[in-house]
């Protein structure tokens, strides 16, 4: 896949610092209830933590009770859907469309009207407070 930003692997490693590049570049996963987003619920903007984009608004995250920043839309045009078979599961995983980093899951699962849950990793992502 060809992305607008794209490195070497020496250049993300060099920029991201080891756990951001496994998460982001290595489609790497947190441990559940440790990300410093989790929890978060103030009003921003939450960006790709490898290149800037902003991928969703602070008033479509929720509390999804699974460990992870949970989000019930994106932004539009702003993510990439992959299909995941990993670890014996058929799961759709999610990208930063501008960069390629790895960001979580998408889930049908939701509470909300949409009943989608973008279950994403706080290593792959940077708030920034309106």
């Amino acid at each position: 896949m060809k992305y607008d930003v794209e490195k070497s692997e020496d250049e993300w490693k060099a920029q991201l610092g080891e756990e951001k590049y496994r998460i982001l570049r290595q489609k790497g996963t947190e441990y559940p209830h440790t990300g410093e987003y989790n929890l978060l619920f103030e009003n921003g903007t939450y960006c790709c933590g490898a290149c800037g984009e902003p991928l969703f608004e602070s008033d479509t995250k929720f509390d999804g009770h699974c460990g992870w920043p949970s989000f019930d839309k994106s932004i539009p045009g702003k993510i990439e859907y992959l299909k995941d078979t990993s670890h014996g599961m058929l799961r759709t995983e999610i990208l930063c469309a501008k960069c390629g980093g790895h960001l979580g899951h998408v889930f049908n699962d939701g509470p909300t009207e949409t009943r989608i849950r973008y279950c994403v990793n706080s290593l792959s992502l940077d708030f920034h407070k309106k």
